[in-house]
């Protein structure tokens, strides 16, 4: 019974394991006694193991990105002449989407994405300047970078108590407080900027889409430290398909009782968004359920 007993026993702790070699790859590091090779770290954390190869996969995900060509594809029946053209297949990449949500621009990673955006590239690839042909985000990743030019963002802390913040007028985004007087400021400069809009849309017929309204405040602004700022002068679509869900929702709220009759097509928008997809041959970096969606 005994001699029963220890060999079930051990049967459950011995269990044979399955042979994973060949199969799963080996969890090992950076060897920096071969010195500082950028190139080889970053290829490492795949086999690093825990968050490190989550991050590992993405640089192999946005790298087969970034070499793809739609001469890697064989061509379709269906396909222009251009599109059979081998010169022209070879010089088409992908279409790259940067998306990202509105705590990247509250945060000090905007300048990140500025400077992405300012000099037209997603990253430096091989030597080789990545361009960023579309911009998806959320609404605090419009109103933030716009309010950031009018008043700064300061350090706080995650266990700052909400009633006495609320107190003292201020508001906390994570370990970030905003002064409710950047709220005022942005008022007061985006108002007179919805009251031409709206000049110009009875004048001039203007039908506006959250993309024109976005590439408008971003030459509106005309800051340097502005992303916005950028992608307007480089044009550069800024999409946000939930365009109220924010304080821009509040301004243009208050901007429809003051002087009723400004009109933000979304539908529009969104038939603009799926042409740069359905017409273009792309893959890319992708922001929340609505760009999967796509």
């Amino acid at each position: 019974m005994e001699d029963g007993t220890m060999s079930s026993v051990r049967s459950v702790v011995f269990k044979e394991s399955e042979n994973l070699e060949g199969k799963r790859p080996i969890i090992v590091g950076y060897d920096f006694n071969q010195g500082v090779n950028y190139s080889q770290l970053l290829k490492s954390f795949v086999s690093t193991g825990f968050q490190a190869s989550n991050l590992g996969d993405a640089i192999q995900i946005v790298n087969q990105m970034l070499e793809w060509r739609l001469s890697d594809e064989e061509p379709i029946n269906d396909c222009s002449e251009e599109e059979k053209d081998p010169r022209f297949r070879e010089s088409t990449r992908c279409k790259v989407f940067l998306g990202f949500t509105s705590n990247l621009i509250s945060s000090g990673v905007r300048d990140t994405v500025r400077y992405l955006v300012q000099h037209h590239m997603l990253l430096l690839y091989k030597l080789t300047y990545v361009q960023v042909d579309v911009i998806v985000t959320t609404t605090g990743g419009i109103e933030e970078d716009l309010i950031k030019c009018l008043a700064p963002t300061f350090k706080g802390a995650f266990s700052l108590p909400g009633a006495e913040l609320r107190s003292q007028g201020l508001n906390r985004i994570g370990n970030l407080l905003v002064p409710n007087d950047n709220y005022c400021k942005f008022e007061d400069w985006i108002i007179p900027i919805f009251d031409k809009m709206l000049e110009e849309q009875t004048s001039e017929k203007i039908l506006w889409t959250p993309s024109k309204l976005i590439a408008r405040l971003g030459r509106e602004i005309n800051n340097e430290s502005s992303y916005l700022y950028w992608a307007s002068m480089n044009n550069i679509p800024v999409f946000c398909p939930g365009l109220t869900d924010g304080s821009l929702g509040d301004m243009l709220y208050f901007h429809s009782y003051r002087n009723p009759g400004l009109i933000i097509d979304v539908v529009q928008g969104m038939c603009t968004l799926y042409f740069f997809v359905c017409y273009n041959n792309l893959d890319g970096l992708t922001c929340a359920n609505h760009y999967l969606n796509i």
